[in-house]
C-alpha cells in the first residue's frame, strides 16, 4: 500500500492526506455523539505536539527547501523567504481581526444558532485553508527532490496537522451541542470547518506543478501561516492546562519526531 502511494501523483497524495486530516477533524466532532466532556488534558497533549511537530515542518519541510530552491530559480533567497513568510502569517492575522471585529459588532445582538454556528466554522475554515496548502505544497515540492522536502516528512507534516484538527473538530461540535443544537447538526458544523483543506491541499500541489516559480514563495507561506496558528493558537491553548510542564514537553517531544524524520530521511 505504501509503494502504491509513493507512485501516485503529487496532487493524488495530496488529496489523500488532506482527507486524511479532514477525517480527522470529522472524527473530533463526532466526540460530540460518544461523550459529554472530553478529557482537556488529552486534548491540550495533542494540541503541544502538533505545535511541536508544526514548528519543526515550518523549518526543515518548508523554509529550508524555499530557501533552496529560491537560489535554483535565481531569486533572492531572503527577500523571497520573508515575503511570503510574512504574507502567510499576515493573512491569518487579518482573518482574526475580522473575525473579531464581526464579533464585538454583533456581541449586544441577538444571535441565532445559525450565525454562532457560521461564526465557528468560519473562524476554523481560515485556519485550515493554508494548512491544507501546506500539504499539498509540501508533498508537490516533494517531486523537486528538494533537501528536506520528502515524502515522509510531507506525511509527518499532514499527520501533524490532523492532530491539530482533532480538537478543533470538538472544539465546534461540543459548544454547539452545549448551546441545544441537535447531535447530528453539531457534527455536520464540526467536520464542515475541515473540508476547506482537501480543496486547498490539491490546490497548492497544482500550483507548485506547474507554477514552479511559485513554490519557494507558496512553501514560505504556508510555514508562516502555521508558525501564526501555533503561536496564536495551540501553544497558549495547551498551556492553560494545570500541568504546563507537561504540555511544553509534548510540544518538544512533537518537535523532535519531525526534526529526527526530516534529518535522518531528508
Amino acid at each position: 500500500m505504501i509503494d502504491r502511494f509513493i507512485d501516485l501523483p503529487p496532487h493524488v497524495q495530496a488529496l489523500l492526506s488532506t482527507l486524511f486530516t479532514w477525517a480527522v477533524t470529522a472524527l473530533g466532532a463526532a466526540l460530540v455523539f460518544v461523550f459529554k466532556k472530553v478529557s482537556r488534558t488529552v486534548m491540550d497533549a495533542m494540541l503541544g505536539f502538533a505545535a511541536g511537530v508544526m514548528i519543526a515542518a515550518s523549518f526543515w519541510s518548508l523554509l529550508s527547501p524555499a530557501i533552496e530552491m529560491a537560489e535554483k530559480v535565481g531569486l533572492n533567497p531572503w527577500l523571497t523567504v520573508l515575503m511570503g513568510f510574512m504574507f502567510g502569517g499576515g493573512l491569518l492575522f487579518a482573518g482574526d481581526r475580522f473575525f473579531s471585529a464581526f464579533e464585538r459588532k454583533r456581541q449586544n445582538e441577538q444571535k441565532g444558532s445559525m450565525k454562532r454556528c457560521l461564526m465557528l466554522v468560519s473562524s476554523i475554515t481560515l485556519h485550515n485553508i493554508p494548512e491544507g496548502m501546506a500539504v499539498g505544497v509540501a508533498f508537490a515540492s516533494a517531486a523537486y527532490g528538494l533537501e528536506g522536502a520528502t515524502l515522509a516528512a510531507a506525511g509527518l507534516l499532514a499527520l501533524g496537522i490532523g492532530l491539530q484538527n482533532f480538537p478543533e473538530g470538538t472544539a465546534v461540535s461540543v459548544p454547539l451541542r452545549r448551546e441545544g443544537m441537535s447531535r447530528g447538526k453539531a457534527f455536520f458544523f464540526g467536520q464542515l470547518s475541515g473540508l476547506a483543506e482537501p480543496i486547498a491541499g490539491v490546490a497548492g500541489a497544482i500550483l507548485v506543478l506547474h507554477m514552479r516559480m511559485l513554490l519557494p514563495y507558496l512553501l514560505a507561506f504556508a510555514a508562516g501561516a502555521m508558525i501564526y496558528v501555533v503561536v496564536e493558537e495551540l501553544i497558549p491553548e495547551s498551556q492553560t492546562n494545570e500541568k504546563k510542564d507537561v504540555m511544553a514537553l509534548f510540544t518538544l517531544i512533537g518537535f523532535s519526531v519531525m526534526m529526527v524524520l526530516d534529518v535522518a530521511l531528508g
